[in-house]
């Protein structure tokens, strides 16, 4: 398996299962309704809300993979849409999982050299650096999805 295949697997595993901390978000939210998913907990984000957030810039650098020029701004990244019925929660997720698979190949396509090429413009760095930025952030959500989930469950007892 060279890097980039190596490093493909690493995003997918967070997404669907596989690494080290045995935690993903297709087994994490595979039993978040609806309306868990759209529930406030104290000042935290929603579930739907960090879905979305993480989703926003696995979609934006695919759009790169893809060719397209880096159009992307912190601001927008947790403009989540309504969530109002189980489609809408459906839909979120499918563009989620669909975006982490068509990532997960847009890497393993990428020639190793790459890696080490700015990504837009120098001050973003390089690929590597952000291909791995998008892995750590997906776990960090993760993890915070994970809580609220339980805080969720145990305040509805």
């Amino acid at each position: 398996m060279n890097l980039t295949q190596q490093i493909a697997k690493h995003f997918r595993d967070v997404y669907f299962g596989g690494n080290w901390t045995s935690v993903n978000f297709k087994d994490t939210l595979a039993d978040v309704s609806w309306e868990e998913a759209i529930t406030k907990f104290n000042s935290f984000n929603t579930i739907a809300a960090l879905v979305f957030h993480t989703n926003y810039y696995v979609d934006v650098v695919l759009k790169v993979f893809n060719g397209e020029k880096l159009n992307a701004s912190d601001k927008f990244s947790f403009d989540c849409p309504p969530i109002a019925s189980r489609e809408d929660w459906e839909t979120l997720l499918n563009k989620a999982f669909n975006d982490a698979e068509q990532f997960s190949s847009a890497i393993e396509q990428l020639p190793e050299q790459k890696l080490g090429e700015a990504f837009e413009d120098e001050k973003y760095g390089n690929y590597y650096r952000n291909i791995h930025g998008i892995i750590e952030h997906c776990h960090y959500h993760l993890g915070q999805i994970v809580l609220i989930k339980k805080m969720l469950r145990e305040e509805a007892g």
